[in-house]
């Protein structure tokens, strides 16, 4: 087994995967996750209702100044004032639905922002121990197109939702005042178009939900292949896996392409339904101006109230279409929360912090009492562990893989929650510790440095934000990096790539431990540090990590090597699952 492998081992001890969100769940998530921007939602709305509302007065005014001009023969002195009444109708028609799409798209915005943080806080908040058995790719998707997928339901699908209610039942009060048949008519086919919105919403929802599992198992398995590129093609698996990166890019333009014509063919369900209604209604009123209808209503038509019935006849099915039309933002919304919410749903596996400082004028002592990790289904990996590391002190964790040492170094650091046990630092538990007091006297180094794009100096800054160059060259030195640096022309502006591109594996590791240092910790924890390194990388680390020994520094390191580190005070030799004693 590979040490990667015994690492993601070691910190599988989670409770178990969250369930898949019900119908009922991704209702109320959705709810929540939208309250924050409520206000300006019921602005958009109410803008939304008014524009739509302001219908009914132009429609009037349109079929008023139609009648003057070929029934009364009207002068435009006497249709000035429709003229001018219709002009402001239609200009704050436009100022609100500007106003609308303004307030809903800020809405949204909120709504996006405010989830996405959210989320990086949680992440946050669970730490690295839960999150190494979860795929960067999949994380990277939720956090970007998961929630934006979340917008157009708060600009679109929201504010519609009340305007589809309000303002067709207004036009159909209209209509009923001039011809109660031809308001029965739209009674009668209004229900036609939210049966069929449900029917195709069902199948909607699910066609996206695998549409984001499929964009998360592409993202995941793009980002794998980069990471990998280089041995990957030194195997000589390129076209293989340019083949498997296609086969996904078609799995997901397939899945895309059944959304979209789950739209299409809703829509075009839904504007034949309204255009039948409206055709109906038009042959109604057409005959009853003609005389052609003698019952009901239709004697008393005229010349304007047909008109206005029938300028209203497209308005009344035109915020139906829209929120069928915006149900599919719904079904992309509730497809984002039925990913999103398991993730959010998974539980941090660290105990709540107190407030107490920690003095560290003597050093950092570290000791676990009857500390015990498990797995989620019980299996115990690290079962009453009793260690003291003193001050100044190098402590070797030994072990097969498997074995929790990486577990034990997180339970250490304050990332993962013993099952039983307690950890103390200079003789204070760890839950009566303030947040940031472990933290501001630890260093961290693993075997797979994680460099992020910029400079050499930005890399270091991340370990101490307000140190100055001498502080930095000074953690160069340490780490045994220094000279390299000096002999390149930008020094600790040299620009580093992703994932430390542009520099070696052993350079790269020892910029890390620079990073570690630069803070002068009091506890520095490593994790394998020498594990993917060649034979001299490995030796320059030592050294430094020897160096930094002497210092007085406490130190607490997991290996397989426990050989390469002659100089280590103690070593605790840690059992495999279900080995004796």
């Amino acid at each position: 087994m590979t040490q990667a492998t015994q690492t993601e081992a070691d910190v599988t001890a989670l409770a178990g995967e969250p369930a898949s969100a019900d119908s009922a769940t991704i209702h109320r998530c959705l709810h929540d996750w939208t309250r924050h921007a409520r206000p300006r939602l019921l602005s958009a709305t109410l803008c939304g209702l008014l524009n739509g509302l302001l219908l009914i007065p132009q429609a009037w005014l349109i079929a008023l100044l139609v009648t003057d001009i070929l029934i009364r023969d009207a002068g435009v002195d006497a249709m000035a004032t429709s003229m001018v009444a219709l002009g402001v109708v239609m200009l704050s028609r436009v100022a609100l639905q500007a106003l609308r799409d303004m307030l809903a798209a800020r809405a949204g915005q909120d709504v996006t922002t405010a989830l996405r943080r959210k989320l990086l806080a949680h992440l946050h908040t669970l730490g690295p121990a839960p999150l190494r058995t979860r795929d960067s790719g999949q994380l990277a998707s939720a956090a970007l197109e998961q929630i934006d997928g979340m917008q157009q339901y708060v600009v679109r699908y929201l504010p519609q939702r009340f305007i589809a209610v309000a303002v067709p039942l207004a036009i159909l009060i209209a209509v009923s005042t001039q011809d109660w048949l031809a308001g029965l008519l739209l009674l009668l086919s209004a229900p036609l178009i939210p049966l069929f919105m449900g029917l195709v919403g069902m199948g909607a929802a699910s066609a996206n939900r695998d549409q984001f599992q499929a964009l998360a198992r592409l993202s995941s398995r793009f980002i794998d292949r980069i990471q990998g590129l280089a041995t990957l093609k030194h195997f000589g698996q390129g076209e293989r896996i340019s083949r498997e990166l296609a086969d996904g890019a078609d799995e997901y333009r397939v899945r895309t392409m059944r959304v979209l014509r789950i739209a299409f063919l809703s829509s075009a369900v839904l504007e034949f339904f309204s255009s039948v209604a409206i055709a109906m209604l038009a042959i109604y009123i057409g005959l009853g101006l003609l005389d052609f209808i003698t019952f009901g209503p239709a004697p008393a038509l005229t010349l304007q109230s047909g008109l206005f019935i029938l300028l209203l006849a497209p308005e009344f099915f035109n915020p139906l279409r829209e929120l069928a039309t915006h149900y599919h933002d719904r079904a992309s919304a509730a497809g984002a929360a039925a990913e999103l919410i398991p993730l959010l749903s998974l539980t941090p596996q660290t105990a709540p912090r107190g407030t107490r400082a920690l003095r560290t004028d003597n050093g950092v002592t570290v000791k676990l009492r009857g500390i015990s990790l498990g797995y989620g289904n019980g299996r115990p990996v690290v079962q009453d562990v009793d260690l003291t590391l003193p001050a100044g002190r190098t402590l070797l964790l030994e072990g097969p893989s498997g074995s929790g040492k990486t577990s034990l170094l997180y339970a250490v650091m304050g990332l993962l929650q013993p099952a039983c046990g307690e950890v103390l630092i200079n003789d204070t538990r760890l839950q009566e510790l303030a947040p940031d007091e472990l933290e501001r006297q630890m260093g961290w180094l693993s075997q797979s440095p994680q460099l992020l794009p910029g400079s050499v100096r930005d890399n270091l800054l991340l370990g101490a934000p307000a140190a100055d160059d001498a502080q930095l060259w000074r953690a160069c030195e340490q780490a045994g990096i220094e000279d390299l640096l000096r002999l390149l022309p930008e020094g600790l502006d040299t620009p580093v790539g992703e994932r430390g591109v542009g520099l070696s594996g052993g350079e790269a590791q020892r910029v890390a431990l620079a990073r570690a240092l630069v803070r002068s910790p009091g506890l520095l924890v490593l994790d394998e540090p020498t594990a993917s390194l060649d034979p001299a990388s490995r030796e320059h680390l030592l050294e430094a990590l020897r160096a930094a020994a002497e210092t007085g520094m406490t130190m607490l390191i997991a290996t397989h090597q426990p050989a390469q580190f002659p100089w280590a005070h103690n070593r605790l030799l840690l059992a495999a699952p279900g080995a004796d004693a």
